[in-house]
């Protein structure tokens, strides 16, 4: 069963640090250098300082930083333990406004063999070795994971009783809403938890932090945490937005442009890229000289047969598998992500990208259904938008006793 419990947040002291608005950061894995720096200057306290530190020995410069801030006050416990409702109102491209409910726990660790948590894409290496230097170092969970569950017809608001003005609002310069609400009723921390209990929590967003918790309380023993800092949101929530995650090449093509059109002809049908979205199955690919749409042909599903059929349904499957590894012989590490049409051109346009791979997002029913087949997509195969806020609550929960 799935354990979700309220906890002493560790919180800034708005009287501290003042607008908590310059405090704040986007998760440390979408943090570009440009946006590093200018994180830094925003507040001496940004939190940008301990998921994503720019000094020597980042791991020993967060714990000191975080000692520090606590030691002083521009961090403080918060009186009692609670569960912390979260609402991000947001805008998409087209201009439309959204919002998107969830709460802020602590969710019990679980191997992932169990089924209560499951994972819906494979991770890389690199950044959970740097996550779990983070998590030794500070001995705190510094940013939530984001889990999904599935109650239909039932909104998180009503069920956690929230009403009245919240407990912070933070309204950012691009539009972006944070509004967070204390819920510390007995009787309504109860009923979310037991809410949740039956449920399976699928990992959306930080599943290199999930399985560094899960390690580091391998190494822990009898000391190693029991929980997580999770954003848990139900999948029924009208608010919950799934963007593309498109490839950007940034390794030579191995192939003349007309060499590797002629490739692709040989397992897919290609055709001048139209305007307008893409349709499911397809695929657009821009190239320096020219911008094409390409479906799979036989040949190009049957290079992915093998795969399940959950999986070999995705976008993304049919490019790694059919065409960035069999045609042109590229690895994950030989690509950049981005979520956005424009970038992606621009990118090709400047020179920075050789090619640039577009695809369609896939469906939060895709997901669950690829979670329950116990199966994985390939990594960067999701983009929850937005990016849940670093720096609204910190959690010491695996915190060993020796470092208080």
């Amino acid at each position: 069963m799935a354990v979700v419990s309220p906890f002493r947040a560790l919180r800034y002291d708005a009287a501290r640090v003042g607008d908590l608005g310059t405090v704040v950061a986007p998760p440390y894995d979408v943090i570009s250098r440009a946006q590093q720096d200018a994180l830094y200057a925003r507040s001496p306290w940004n939190v940008v300082r301990l998921i994503l530190p720019r000094e020597p020995e980042r791991e020993a410069s967060a714990a000191r930083t975080l000692r520090a801030w606590i030691a002083s006050g521009v961090l403080a416990l918060d009186a009692e333990p609670a569960l912390y409702f979260y609402s991000q109102e947001f805008s998409l491209s087209d201009g439309s406004r959204h919002c998107r409910d969830g709460v802020l726990c602590r969710l019990g660790l679980e191997e992932f063999s169990s089924g209560v948590v499951r994972p819906h894409e494979r991770t890389f290496p690199g950044p959970k070795a740097d996550q779990l230097a983070l998590l030794r170092a500070t001995g705190a969970y510094l940013s939530p994971i984001f889990g999904l569950y599935a109650r239909p017809r039932e909104r998180l608001r009503e069920v956690a009783g929230v009403a009245g003005s919240p407990l912070l609002e933070i309204a950012e310069e691009h539009g972006e809403v944070h509004r967070l609400w204390r819920v510390t009723d007995a009787a309504a921390v109860a009923q979310v938890a037991s809410a949740l209990s039956g449920e399976t929590i699928f990992i959306a967003d930080g599943h290199h932090r999930y399985e560094t918790a899960l390690v580091y309380r391998a190494e822990r023993g009898a000391e190693g945490p029991s929980s997580i800092l999770a954003f848990l949101s139900n999948m029924e929530e009208p608010g919950l937005v799934v963007l593309p995650t498109h490839r950007l090449l940034r390794v030579p093509l191995r192939l003349s442009l007309a060499d590797f059109e002629a490739r692709l002809r040989e397992s897919f049908a290609v055709a001048p890229l139209p305007r307008g979205s893409r349709p499911a199955g397809s695929i657009d690919v821009v190239l320096p000289d020219r911008r094409v749409r390409v479906h799979p042909q036989a040949a190009a599903l049957a290079r992915i047969a093998a795969l399940p059929p959950t999986v070999r349904a995705l976008d993304v499957a049919v490019l790694h598998g059919s065409l960035l590894e069999p045609i042109l012989g590229i690895a994950p590490g030989d690509l950049e992500f981005t979520h956005e049409d424009a970038e992606a051109f621009e990118a090709v346009d400047s020179g920075r990208a050789t090619a640039a791979f577009l695809l369609n997002p896939p469906s939060v029913a895709t997901v669950r259904a690829v979670c329950l087949a116990g199966e994985l997509m390939p990594e960067k195969s999701t983009y929850f938008y937005p990016k849940l806020a670093s720096g609204l609550v910190f959690d010491l929960a695996a915190r060993p006793p020796s470092v208080g």
